[in-house]
């Protein structure tokens, strides 16, 4: 399946206390996102603030893309949310473990 993501920022959902972000999977929008809670437990989020989020996201944006893509691919929904127990099962990338270790 050839997906590919948006290169605009992700948006913060204040009411999930996640950010969002679109990806096109074949013919079919996906929207992604990725809890705060993921953000501050793998990739070094220092805290549920808008702009740590973003931070964290775009200093690891290839490897929460990878996750999804991964996730889009085994689920093939049109809607996809990175928990941070997603990484915790897969630790998804080098990257997360060096972001928690910081």
């Amino acid at each position: 399946m050839n997906i590919i993501f948006s290169d605009r920022p992700p948006h913060y959902d204040a009411d999930r206390l996640a950010l969002t972000f679109p990806a096109t999977a074949g013919d079919m929008h996906v929207e992604c996102a990725i809890t705060a809670e993921a953000l501050e437990d793998h990739f070094g989020a220092a805290s549920l603030r808008e702009t740590d989020l973003r931070g964290a996201f775009l200093a690891h944006r290839a490897a929460i893309e990878r996750a999804a893509a991964r996730m889009i691919e085994a689920t093939q929904s049109e809607a996809i949310t990175l928990h941070s127990g997603y990484f915790r099962m897969y630790r998804d990338s080098d990257n997360a473990v060096k972001a928690r270790s910081q």
